[in-house]
């Protein structure tokens, strides 16, 4: 292959992201354009810099050790219109429960989920499924082979981590082994809760 300057290489990138539609290992994008990864993330760095700058309607997001180009979140409602595209339902209190436990205890089982939780979650991990949200991953090699879950590029993307090891600390559970989470999948300190919870500080003291 004829060796390409680095705007040549900048726009070939952009041109495979277009064309992929769906999330691209970096080591594809090196093996097809004859690049080191040192290059190759670098180029990716200015071009995600740059949409993010110019505020252009497209965005480079990173997945891990993949990207993927997509609609910038600034103009989501003029893009549901303009494809008559409903907005997506927010994820329920259980199914955020459910998805958090694999995010962090992943890969994980039906089973370890409905004991974190107390109840039965097998409604919410088929829901999770079908919204790409989780996906299995093998079975546990135990009598029964339960199958193996875990969290998928799609929740990196809809979460907006970059990988797994953005994940924040995960916190204890509370007392009966329930999970607390905001509407938005914020994990709620089990800790900071009993405080606010809690009686009036003395003399005023925080």
């Amino acid at each position: 292959m004829e060796s390409l300057d680095l705007r040549e290489v900048e726009s070939a990138i952009e041109g495979i992201l277009f064309a992929s539609g769906e999330p691209l290992p970096i080591d594809r994008i090196c093996l097809a354009l004859d690049l080191d990864r040192p290059t190759a993330e670098q180029v990716l760095q200015k071009l995600g810099d740059y949409y993010a700058f110019e505020r252009r309607g497209i965005r480079l997001v990173r997945m891990e050790d993949s990207y993927q180009l997509c609609s910038s979140p600034d103009y989501a409602d003029v893009i549901r219109r303009a494809f008559e595209i409903r907005k997506t339902a927010k994820l329920s209190q259980p199914a955020l429960e459910v998805l958090t436990i694999i995010a962090y205890y992943q890969p994980t089982t039906r089973a370890y989920i409905d004991q974190v939780r107390g109840v039965d979650s097998s409604y919410t991990v088929g829901l999770l499924l079908e919204r790409g949200l989780i996906e299995e991953c093998g079975r546990l090699q135990v009598p029964g082979r339960p199958r193996l879950y875990r969290t998928t590029k799609k929740f990196l993307r809809d979460f907006h981590l970059g990988s797994l090891e953005e994940l924040p600390e995960m916190p204890g559970l509370e007392a009966d082994g329930q999970l607390r989470m905001t509407e938005d999948g914020t994990i709620l300190d089990p800790s900071a809760m009993t405080e606010k919870e809690g009686s009036v500080p003395e003399n005023g003291e925080h």
